[in-house]
């Protein structure tokens, strides 16, 4: 079986694009804003991924970057000044945060209206009683891959690797929203080589570095790979690329397949915001 790659930088792209085209009817330019407590390198990395894509879709991106030092007030002070700042249309902060940091009263100190990543208790609440707009976007990213696929999901297995609050139960919730039954596999499932082995499509986010093979699947599933870990001081997913091909039908890589189209529902959602200030 010839097993075709699913190009997450070319469905980015596509996306940018058309987010671009809608920035340009706006009557402001919307700022969207990326918050960095620390030096660590990867954090730091995204941080970039996220200005160069924002740039490209003509949002203007600022960064503000505190020494791990900072306290809890002077951090939550910035985020209410920022919530402020006109044109103001996204505000996230990078985890993971240093561990002396409250994460929830920092995420939601950010405004309802302003929080593109989803984070906040009251955006978080929306999401999963199906209100309000924004949404998680690496979950929403998985369902714009297999969406791409054009497939008849009604007649697919389909099964979540992982619970996790950032990918796999919010995934999760916009499948069983569209009318779709889902089998879910945490830490505590049973019989979950029989349950990946049967699955049509399977939506990994567990972290695992390199966990599903090739020979743990049947042949002509789809493979969407959201877990990302590092092997070696390098980034893999949850998927042994090079054993599922043959194997596969389709597979999101990592890097290179959720990844990119996160960032760009990332900019969707900030779009999303400037255009309900409009």
């Amino acid at each position: 079986m010839q097993t075709q790659i699913i190009d997450g930088i070319k469905i980015k792209n596509e996306m940018l694009e058309s987010i671009k085209r809608e920035v340009l009817d706006l009557p402001f330019v919307p700022i969207f804003c990326d918050i960095l407590v620390g030096n660590d390198s990867v954090s730091a990395s995204y941080v970039r991924i996220k200005s160069k894509n924002a740039t490209l879709a003509g949002i203007k991106f600022r960064t503000v970057e505190f020494k791990d030092t900072v306290t809890i007030e002077e951090l939550i002070e910035e985020i209410e000044n920022l919530n402020n700042v006109p044109h103001m249309c996204g505000i996230i902060v990078q985890l993971p945060l240093p561990g002396n940091l409250d994460k929830r009263r920092v995420l939601d100190a950010i405004l309802p209206q302003l929080d593109v990543d989803c984070l906040g208790k009251i955006n978080s609440e929306n999401f999963y009683n199906n209100e309000g707009e924004i949404g998680y976007p690496t979950a929403l990213a998985c369902l714009k891959i297999i969406d791409s696929l054009d497939l008849d999901l009604s007649k697919k297995k389909i099964l979540v690797l992982g619970q996790g609050s950032l990918v796999g139960l919010p995934v999760t919730h916009l499948f069983r929203s569209r009318g779709l039954e889902i089998t879910t596999i945490n830490s505590k499932t049973e019989n979950s080589d029989i349950l990946i082995k049967e699955a049509d499509i399977i939506i990994s986010a567990i972290g695992r570095g390199k966990f599903i093979t090739g020979s743990m699947v049947k042949d002509g599933v789809i493979v969407i790979d959201a877990g990302t870990s590092e092997d070696n001081g390098a980034v893999v997913g949850d998927v042994d690329l090079e054993s599922v091909l043959g194997v596969a039908s389709f597979v999101s890589p990592t890097p290179g397949g959720v990844g990119p189209v996160t960032v760009a529902m990332l900019l969707k959602n900030v779009l999303q915001v400037a255009k309900n200030k409009k």
